[in-house]
């Protein structure tokens, strides 16, 4: 019998030319979250870069060892920030990770079978499966039988990823009055946009998304809201699952009227990003699959021509020209930049640039403001450790803001950062930039 490692096969989804463009200088590890709480090169972006060559070359094995470095990473994309030859990191280690799960032992998955089937995949991207989900939370919130449950601790007993769940949830709002397909703009028409309202996001934080229907319609934007959108497919793809991803963003695609709008407006950072990577998506399955994107694709498809119009909602107000609020908000906050903000969307000044509208409002420097909270989508449901120092490490640099509030433009960061802020005894809130832009225009 051989012991040549076996090389993962060239259908990866990956272009190799993306390994070369890593000439292994090192400047991505000082901006990498999982080095700089381990110090170990395995687990900086030059180093899984490294990994996942050697076994494409045949020259490692994909071992439990090699994977777990690799699992490691929250994808976070700061190495790209950092990176001065432009090495689209994403570009390797997603579909990288597509392939690992479809060879993996499904006995060796760091995220039980169960959980991802039924939880993951099954309830997370289907908003009405979630409300009803969480109506036994809802009625013990409303009840104040969730203390009991705290104190008694009887989320103990649940399995791990249903324990770290409960820990991440949030104080849940009255859902009220569902949005419409479609509201008028208010004064001069300006824009006509359509909102994605997501999955998880629409569920605990649709208030979020009510803000930024009221704040587009005040700024002269006709806002559709189609009923047919579904779930992005970041759930799926970062958890392996490719082709269900390529479904849903092709759903997407025949839900948006694209030709007849300037813009599809997204408020969670996790979903732009995933929304504006279609095309890479595509082009991804199209080469495991073994066709070269060209022959897949003659013309823009209708999922790159979706991509083309997604921008998040600060990016969009910012070449807009937002009108300026006038009501004033005294109140000192900090804001956390969300890594598929800042890092995959390069977007930083926009957020900012609204903030800075609202009379009253004081923003106060967060150090270490780009270095990921630990939220990653579904990573701190299972990657708890890693997550749990991330997210104390994120809320350290909080406290020492003396501010009285969080802002940040991501649904799961806002989950991560409000969870730890508890676990401490914080009273302190987490909102989305939206949420003060309307307080102020007093809407």
């Amino acid at each position: 019998m051989s012991n040549q490692p076996t090389a993962i096969p060239s259908n990866t989804g990956i272009d190799y030319e993306r390994f070369l463009d890593c000439v292994h200088c090192g400047l991505c590890t000082s901006a990498c979250p999982t080095y700089l709480e381990t110090g170990n090169e395995n687990d900086s972006p030059r180093g899984r870069i490294y990994l996942m060559r050697a076994v494409q070359d045949g020259r490692i094995e994909l071992s439990d060892k090699v994977s777990r470095h690799l699992d490691l990473c929250l994808d976070c994309r700061s190495c790209e920030t950092a990176c001065p030859s432009g090495v689209e990191y994403g570009r390797l280690i997603e579909p990288f990770r597509v392939e690992m799960a479809q060879k993996q032992d499904p006995a060796k998955s760091k995220t039980p079978g169960w959980f991802q089937k039924w939880i993951l995949h099954g309830m997370f991207p289907y908003p009405e499966r979630m409300k009803w989900a969480l109506w036994p939370m809802r009625v013990l919130q409303a009840t104040g039988l969730d203390r009991v449950v705290d104190a008694l601790a009887l989320a103990k007993l649940a399995p791990g990823p249903l324990r770290r769940m409960h820990r991440l949830l949030p104080k849940l709002r009255s859902r009220g009055a569902e949005l419409p397909g479609f509201l008028p703009a208010k004064g001069e028409k300006r824009a006509t946009v359509a909102l994605f309202t997501g999955c998880v996001a629409d569920v605990m934080f649709h208030h979020v998304n009510v803000a930024t229907a009221k704040v587009l319609q005040a700024n002269g934007c006709d806002v559709h809201i189609p009923r047919s959108q579904s779930c992005c497919g970041a759930i799926h793809y970062h958890s392996g699952a490719d082709q269900p991803a390529l479904e849903l963003a092709k759903g997407n695609a025949k839900a948006f009227d694209i030709d007849d709008l300037d813009a599809v407006i997204v408020n969670v950072a996790g979903c732009g990003s995933m929304l504006k990577d279609y095309g890479h998506l595509e082009e991804e399955v199209a080469l495991r699959n073994g066709q070269s994107h060209s022959e897949s694709n003659e013309s823009s498809s209708p999922v790159q021509q979706l991509a083309s119009k997604i921008k998040d909602v600060s990016e969009f107000l910012a070449e807009l020209g937002p009108i300026a609020p006038s009501k004033t908000i005294e109140q000192t906050v900090t804001y956390h930049d969300a890594c598929h903000l800042c890092h995959a969307q390069q977007i930083r000044t926009q957020p900012r640039q609204l903030l800075g509208m609202i009379p009253g409002l004081k923003l106060e420097t967060l150090a270490e403001s780009e270095i990921c909270c630990g939220a990653a989508g579904s990573y701190n449901l299972t990657e708890p450790e890693m997550a749990s120092r991330l997210g104390n490490r994120k809320v350290d640099n909080i406290e020492a803001t003396n501010a009285k509030m969080v802002v940040t433009g991501n649904a799961g960061c806002a989950l991560q950062i409000q969870a730890v802020l508890k676990e401490r005894g914080h009273d302190m809130s987490v909102v989305h930039p939206i949420e003060l832009l309307a307080e102020s225009y007093g809407l």
